[in-house]
């Protein structure tokens, strides 16, 4: 009994234990904020302010009254506790984030559903771009010549060469430029392609089949008057796009402002065996047709003048020897003259022209010139030529026989004149090989005058032979080499009677953007009689080194507003001659820089 007593009274002491420490830490809870409640059940107005997200713990206030209460918190579960706040900090930070990226992501994809909506319409309007813009069309009868002059303003070329109801479908060259943006959530987002961008020959080269690229390009080169690139670009297109109609209608329409028939009626044959041609467009490139033939024939004569401004800057426009001195009826004294000068020259040419049967052309020209020197006198002179010149073939050789008669005044020495005649030809081995030969013969003749009493002691006849090989290594790099002999026969042999021989060397580089060319050449001269007015005891005899240096280029490519069909030629030259000879006298450096301006007109075309 007593045993049962006790197990009974150990069971109530238990229970009655564990509800009062159970109601000290339901208390203890409450007070500390450990545990908070939430309304559950429908929701109401008096709820509405009340918010239902996760509350941060006041991580303050429990360390306050953690520290206070030291019976029921220890040192560890405030670093758990601690730790339990910071993790749900970041969990805050996280779903933060997590919210933007997805917002971000959500306007990226409507970017780029707008982005794609863009590139659609800018592809369809580049399809169209063919249909649109350029204008091929009959040449209305209005005499050539005015037309080929104003080739420049494009305004005046649409007016006088377009005839608009003939074609309705017209040709564009490109799309837009003008600049225009989208707005794009906000923000103005530039349309790419849609700006004015003047494009490179470089970006050509990286892009050859860029048909939008290439197109931009020869419509750029073309307001510019560079019809060569423009039709180089298209005809490029051309050959890439078979098919493409309207890019030859654009070609041909270039061809025709250029002025290239040949071309042209090529181009009109392919577009007229194309299947997309339509009826008025037919019509209107037969019409085009008749006209290109029309001048395809040959005229009785072609007129031609050429015009030419220069000057030398010499640095031994007198031959002065290395040493300053020079033998005189055999006695050495001082060369005292001046080495340093400038000369000015200017010329003026008229050719003129006229077919003979299929394989010969006939050619008359005459030309002035006048050179003014600064200095000295001797390079005062004015000249004038006269010259007749046939080209014709043989075989296959290129035959070129000519007769040249000149005149000389000089400002301080007795006049001369020159007849000269002769014959050059060239015949082709292989499709890069052609050699040349020619033979002239000269009579050169002084004017006997008060002033210059010996001036026909000079006269003389003269023999020349020559003979070169060129070749074409590519389009760009070509050689020269020639071979040359002439011989002299004065009227006084001493110091007038010599024999030369040549042997040159040319490289010629035909870059798009210059022509150069490099070349050197040595001459010996062996004399056959002894001058007694220098030396008496010594045969004259000289080997002469020349090296030049020269380049040309179109104005037009600086100055496309004052060249716009790049017809007037800037040429720059350098030019070093150094003469070893057994007489002092020739014995020589002289170096020569120039700078001349060229151009050539059509005068009847």
């Amino acid at each position: 009994m007593k045993k049962k007593r006790k197990k009974k009274f150990k069971k109530d002491y238990k229970n009655t234990s564990i509800l009062p420490v159970l109601l000290i830490i339901a208390l203890l809870s409450l007070f500390s904020e450990t545990v908070r409640t939430i309304p559950v059940g429908a929701l109401s107005e008096k709820f509405a302010g009340i918010s239902y997200e996760l509350p941060e713990l006041n991580s303050n206030l429990i360390e306050e009254k953690t520290l206070k209460k030291n019976d029921y918190q220890n040192i560890k579960e405030k670093i758990i506790l601690q730790k339990a706040i910071n993790k749900q900090k970041k969990m805050h930070v996280k779903i933060k984030k997590n919210k933007k990226i997805r917002n971000l992501e959500h306007d990226i994809e409507k970017i780029e559903t707008q982005i794609s909506k863009i590139q659609t319409e800018i592809i369809e309007i580049e399809s169209k771009k063919i249909d649109e813009e350029m204008i091929v069309a009959k040449i209305p009868k209005v005499e050539f010549e005015e037309i080929v002059e104003k080739t420049v303003d494009q305004e005046i070329m649409d007016q006088k060469i377009v005839d608009v109801p003939k074609i309705k479908e017209t040709i564009k060259v490109a799309a837009d430029t003008s600049t225009s943006t989208i707005t794009i959530d906000g923000k103005e987002t530039l349309i790419p392609g849609s700006s004015e961008k003047n494009i490179t020959y470089m970006q050509i080269l990286q892009n050859p089949n860029d048909l939008d690229l290439n197109l931009k390009y020869a419509q750029q080169q073309g307001k510019a008057g560079n019809f060569k690139q423009t039709i180089a670009t298209l005809e490029r297109l051309n050959m890439i796009y078979p098919d493409n109609v309207e890019i030859k209608l654009y070609l041909l329409s270039v061809l025709v402002q250029a002025d290239s028939p040949d071309k042209a009626l090529t181009i009109i044959e392919e577009i007229k065996t194309n299947e997309d041609l339509t009826p008025e467009d037919l019509e209107a490139v037969s019409e085009i047709e008749e006209q290109m033939k029309e001048r395809k024939k040959p005229r009785l004569w072609n007129f031609y003048a050429d015009i030419s401004l220069g000057g030398i800057q010499n640095e031994n426009v007198n031959s002065v020897s290395k040493k300053r001195l020079q033998y005189s009826s055999d006695s050495l004294i001082g060369f005292n003259s001046p080495m340093y000068d400038r000369t000015y020259s200017g010329s003026l040419g008229l050719t003129a022209t006229r077919s003979i049967g299929e394989a010969s052309t006939f050619m008359i020209n005459a030309n002035v010139t006048d050179s003014d020197q600064e200095e000295e006198r001797s390079d005062d002179f004015e000249s004038y030529g006269l010259t007749f010149a046939l080209d014709t073939s043989l075989g296959n050789q290129s035959l070129s026989p000519y007769l040249m008669l000149s005149k000389t005044d000089y400002q301080d020495d007795a006049d001369s004149f020159s007849l000269m005649y002769g014959i050059g030809g060239y015949f082709p081995v292989g499709d890069r090989n052609s050699f040349s030969y020619g033979y002239s013969y000269s009579d050169s003749k002084g004017n006997n005058n008060t002033t210059d009493t010996t001036a026909n002691e000079t006269n003389s006849i003269g023999h020349g032979f020559t003979f070169g090989h060129d070749y074409m290594i590519n389009e760009i790099f070509s050689t020269s080499i020639g071979l040359g002999y002439s011989d002299s026969d004065a009227v006084v042999d001493a110091g007038n009677d010599y024999e030369t021989y040549d042997v040159s060397f040319r490289l010629n580089l035909a870059y798009p953007w210059a022509y150069i060319s490099v070349g050197d050449a040595l001459s010996f001269n062996d004399y056959k009689r002894e001058d007694t007015s220098i030396n008496s005891n010594l045969l004259r005899s000289d080997a002469t080194n020349t090296f030049d240096i020269m380049l040309t280029k179109a104005v037009g490519d600086f100055f496309p507003i004052i060249d716009p069909k790049r017809s007037l030629f800037m040429n720059l030259s350098y030019e070093k001659i150094i003469s070893e000879a057994n007489l002092v006298n020739y014995d020589y450096i002289a170096d020569s820089y120039s700078l001349s301006f060229s151009k050539s007109f059509h005068l009847n075309k």
